[in-house]
């Protein structure tokens, strides 16, 4: 007869759910990693990549092919449009509901993404920021459209500099919504950004993938110079006449608009894609560092140990 405190020991590791994000710098590998686990825990994949979502931004977001789509089932890829209005809250009870959903068939769901923002919506729920004046935003939107982004940036590191150093400095949403916060409250944005995680019903296992910076900066290089081979062109191109929304006014996208339109030559334009994108991954990093239960591993670990590592943290967590 098997001794009860066994049975017991079992069941919890049973009824343990367990969510294993994956996270690391742009053109690290996550997305390979990503079905390699979810093909050896026979479970689905959910994208937190906030600019995967889009179904008409395919080449210049890196999303998944269609034959690693088919390797393991994914969630929130390609699953709006740019003409819709998607925000981080969103998403969040999205995710939720899918996670409450896919638990019900599986003891463990691999979620994968660089957007940090998203991925801690997920693991740790969004903060409560205060209300502020409309008007604010309104006049942000006004300096946006006669001063420019750096205006709104240089406005934000005198304001916050912990915000202009962790955020998505490019994107003139992200921007905005840190400037309005600080400005309406008279607090730094990121002061807001302590809050008490939300109770969540599974436990997260957090894996990073890294290399040295000269390794992530090449692997970035090689993966525009991909892109571009691959027709990302072509797809800005047919963009452009929407070249507003919101959803395109982000790397890979805006660089080549400021071609089409006579700007800047094309080889500056990819220049200033690589050179953009690289200082994304610093934020990137940056962001997630921040999370010191992360288990960190160089991106060229076999996948057998990162396995191991996961089969200890899920046998520990079953057990306390």
């Amino acid at each position: 007869m098997v001794p009860s405190i066994v049975l017991n020991v079992v069941a919890s590791y049973i009824m343990t759910k367990t969510l294993i994000s994956i996270i690391g710098p742009t053109a690290i590998g996550k997305t390979n990693l990503s079905i390699k686990l979810a093909q050896h825990f026979n479970t689905e994949i959910i994208s937190a990549d906030s600019r995967q979502f889009y179904k008409e931004m395919q080449i210049g977001t890196a999303a998944p092919t269609s034959s690693e789509l088919h390797a393991a089932p994914h969630h929130f890829i390609h699953h709006k449009s740019i003409e819709e209005n998607y925000t981080v809250g969103d998403f969040e009870k999205d995710a939720i509901t899918t996670l409450e959903h896919l638990f019900q068939k599986h003891d463990i769901v691999i979620m994968v993404g660089g957007s940090g923002l998203y991925v801690d919506a997920v693991t740790k729920g969004l903060d409560d920021f205060p209300k502020v004046d409309s008007k604010i935003r309104v006049q942000l939107n006004t300096i946006l459209e006669t001063e420019g982004l750096e205006s709104l940036q240089e406005q934000l590191k005198k304001l916050d500099p912990e915000s202009y150093r962790t955020i998505a400095i490019d994107n003139p949403h992200r921007v905005i919504r840190a400037l309005e916060v600080s400005i309406g409250s008279k607090k730094p944005y990121s002061s807001f950004l302590t809050s008490k995680e939300k109770p969540r019903e599974f436990e997260t296992i957090s894996i990073g993938l890294t290399a040295d910076r000269n390794i992530i900066y090449d692997r970035i290089n090689q993966r525009v110079d991909l892109m571009v081979k691959e027709g990302l062109l072509e797809e800005v191109k047919q963009l452009l006449p929407k070249k507003h929304l919101n959803a395109l006014n982000t790397v890979g996208y805006k660089e080549l608009f400021s071609y089409l339109e006579g700007e800047w030559t094309l080889d500056f334009a990819i220049s200033e894609i690589k050179k953009n994108t690289r200082r994304f991954a610093k934020r990137q990093l940056t962001w997630f560092r921040k999370n010191e239960t992360t288990l960190w591993f160089d991106f060229e670990t076999d996948v057998s140990s990162i396995i191991s590592k996961i089969t200890n943290e899920l046998n520990e967590k079953s057990q306390s």
